[in-house]
């Protein structure tokens, strides 16, 4: 297919030409956009940070920020990009006519130094800056995204402008120094009527385009997801993507070239929010970020996660499915929805199965789903527990793989625990259920005893070993002072609740 493009900067650029595997980062630089940089080619450092006008609601749109590090350029056919240049607006060459309210912030405040991060700190402000619902009034409470048991009137990561700074999370400087680029963004007023960027918000993002080219490798984004599941059924060897945020780290630093690319991220039946008389179903294909804000807060230990889960700009574009479907050990939801019991849902060509997540893993990154399948949702069953908790021990506070993370969900009535669902990750080949402590606890007293017993019982759970994150000891370690930790915390409230 000839006349694939993507607008930058408000001019089309073709890209007709473009492999599969260049990255979006690539094809800027190789357009003489060169404010986005390389870091560390795995979405750690936000460096390589744009703005993507995506969908919000029906009628409007949202500038998202993400990393360009790590999705093909080709995911872009037809969609509306922003870099750092396209921000302000230039006299000439070296001439600079009008600053953008971001930058002129972060110069007047000393918020650059080298300069080699400040074109992705811009844009990740600039997404923060543009978000529909920032209002001075925030910083008086909790937005959800502060760290578990906090918010941001006492953790100081909300402004008085309602900047909620861990925006920026997945932004890392190595030599200004943070003061400055938090004062810059605290300083930022409300966008002015006039502004472009803030009237595009009230139009719709645009839509998907199919797209198909072949250029040695194969980038193929059907229009449904029918035609989806007919490319998987003929073509085995088929790599599905959504937010690319592993598939891109695979590229980048293991040189993987799968022969076909199946960009599904805006399959329309994969990503709805359905609440149901019995479940809750959320599409394999929704971002992070859009799920947070579809269940605004209604499942609570999975808004307990997301703010935990790598960072904004990896929320951007990463996706439930996508992270369950890896397999990895260590992913951050697999604990979560284990603790909540959920099901996969499955489909191909054949039909859909229901398969339940403490089941989906056959070994490390392996699964029951097969090559013709795709992973179409995950359903949580209601109601939920009442008392629930997830744990991430990782060297970072925020943006950082976790060595153990724990998820738990109780539930208790009259002090005797009823019902008891832990799910844990770090600790064995697939992340698992923590099925031998659960026996210990479910029908017995909600007591300080109880507890002791069922956390010597976890410190056994799994198969810990020695890593450069963590060693087997201090795992063990962990996941034991996991249960009592939460048991200090919600002890209190489930004995009132009884």
């Amino acid at each position: 297919m000839d006349g694939i493009e993507i607008f930058v900067n408000g001019k089309a650029r073709d890209c007709s030409g473009t492999s599969p595997h260049v990255r979006l980062l690539d094809w800027l630089r190789a357009e003489g956009l060169t404010g986005a940089k390389e870091g560390c080619a795995e979405g750690e450092c936000g460096a390589c940070a744009v703005l993507v006008a995506r969908p919000d609601g029906h009628s409007g749109s949202r500038w998202t920020s993400l990393n360009a590090c790590l999705p093909p350029a080709l995911a872009f056919d037809g969609q509306e990009i922003v870099t750092a240049e396209g921000l302000g607006t230039v006299a000439g060459p070296g001439a600079v006519e009008d600053l953008h309210p971001v930058q002129r912030e972060m110069a007047d405040r000393g918020g650059s130094q080298c300069g080699y991060c400040t074109p992705g700190f811009i844009c990740s402000m600039a997404a923060e800056y543009y978000r529909p619902d920032r209002s001075p009034a925030q910083a008086s409470r909790d937005t959800g995204t502060g760290a578990v048991g906090e918010d941001h009137a006492t953790d100081d990561e909300c402004g008085p402008n309602g900047f909620d700074l861990h925006a920026l999370s997945g932004n890392l400087c190595r030599c200004t120094g943070y003061r400055p680029i938090r004062d810059a963004a605290y300083a930022l007023g409300t966008p002015p009527d006039a502004d472009p960027l803030l009237d595009r918000q009230n139009r719709p993002a645009p839509p998907a385009r199919h797209t198909s080219i072949d250029r040695g490798a194969r980038f193929l984004r059907p229009g449904t997801l029918a035609e989806a599941l007919q490319v998987m059924q003929e073509n085995p060897d088929a790599k599905p993507v959504a937010g690319a945020t592993d598939l891109g780290v695979e590229v980048n630093l293991r040189h993987s070239r799968p022969p076909l690319v199946l960009a599904i991220d805006r399959l329309d039946e994969l990503r709805t929010i359905a609440f149901d008389d019995g479940l809750v179903e959320i599409g394999a294909a929704l971002t992070l970020s859009d799920v947070e804000r579809g269940l605004d807060g209604r499942v609570p230990l999975l808004a307990q996660l997301f703010p935990q889960f790598a960072s904004r700009l990896i929320r951007n574009a990463a996706t439930l499915g996508g992270n369950l479907s890896t397999g990895s050990p260590i992913g951050d939801s697999a604990p979560v929805l284990l603790a909540l019991d959920a099901t996969v849902v499955l489909c191909s060509l054949d039909g859909e199965r229901e398969v339940p997540l403490s089941e989906y893993y056959t070994g490390y990154r392996q699964s029951v789903r097969k090559p013709h399948e795709l992973l179409r949702a995950v359903r949580i069953p209601l109601p939920l527990a009442e008392s629930t908790a997830f744990y991430k021990i990782s060297k970072r506070r925020f943006d950082d793989i976790s060595s153990v993370s724990v998820g738990i969900a109780l539930q208790v009535a009259d002090g005797v625990i009823t019902s008891a669902r832990i799910g844990l990750g770090g600790v064995a080949a697939t992340p698992i259920r923590a099925l031998a402590t659960e026996e210990v606890l479910l029908n017995q007293p909600w007591t300080a005893d109880t507890v002791a017993r069922a956390a010597a019982v976890m410190a056994g759970e799994g198969t810990p070993i020695d890593d450069m994150r963590a060693s087997a000891l201090y795992r063990q370690a962990l996941l034991g002072q996991a249960l009592l930790r939460f048991h200090a915390a919600d002890a209190p409230t489930l004995e009132v609740s009884k």
